[in-house]
């Protein structure tokens, strides 16, 4: 889509952590559970010094305005299984599909069909009210809880790999896996809560033309 180059520089799926999103299989969880999406096209500010967090930019594909990406933080990070909602054009905006997501739905497929139509029809007319009383200047990465995003996610992910997968495989669960898997997932999970800790607070600098 046309934005101003001079302004903003863009993140599409040719970026590393766009391409991380897409090939990394773990985040099947954060999208088709949680329904956590990243937008196919994000614009981030080159003329500011403000953290990554506060200078990122939804543009939308259909009325064309830019949306602040903090519109998406904190408690509408979640539930956006259809793509991010446009609150000003009331349309929604394509977003990245992760490689595992993509083979559980093809797979699952002869489930969903009969109900997704009315599911979208529902969440659509659900999201005007979450855009409401917003206040973007509360919105930073320093009330961000890196420890809790990390913790939380490396509990389901733990739940998961250590306990369902076993049981879908037909294999045993022992407590030797368990005793690996606890610390292995809180590693983790802190790795990755402070990472997003780290890249959404991370400060651009600005361009001089």
């Amino acid at each position: 889509m046309e934005y101003d180059k001079t302004t903003f520089t863009a993140w599409t799926w040719k970026h590393w952590s766009m391409i991380h999103w897409i090939l990394n299989p773990g985040l099947v969880i954060n999208e088709l559970i949680f329904g956590q999406r990243v937008p196919k096209v994000l614009l981030f500010d080159k003329t500011t010094d403000k953290p990554l967090m506060e200078s990122q930019f939804v543009p939308c594909p259909h009325c064309g305005i830019l949306n602040d990406g903090r519109l998406w933080a904190k408690r509408n990070g979640l539930k956006n299984w259809f793509g991010y909602y446009c609150p000003n054009c009331g349309n929604t905006i394509p977003c990245l599909r992760n490689l595992t997501s993509l083979i559980v739905i093809i797979l699952t497929y002869p489930i969903w069909i009969w109900f997704v139509k009315r599911w979208k029809k529902n969440w659509i007319n659900k999201q005007p009210a979450r855009f409401e009383n917003i206040n973007l200047e509360e919105i930073t990465h320093d009330n961000t809880s890196w420890l809790k995003t990390g913790i939380s996610w490396g509990a389901i992910m733990f739940i998961l790999m250590t306990n369902v997968n076993p049981l879908i495989a037909g294999k045993e669960i022992t407590l030797i896996m368990i005793l690996i898997g606890i610390p292995l997932w809180i590693v983790a999970g802190l790795g990755f809560g402070y990472s997003m800790k780290y890249w959404m607070g991370k400060h651009t600098k600005p361009e001089i033309n």
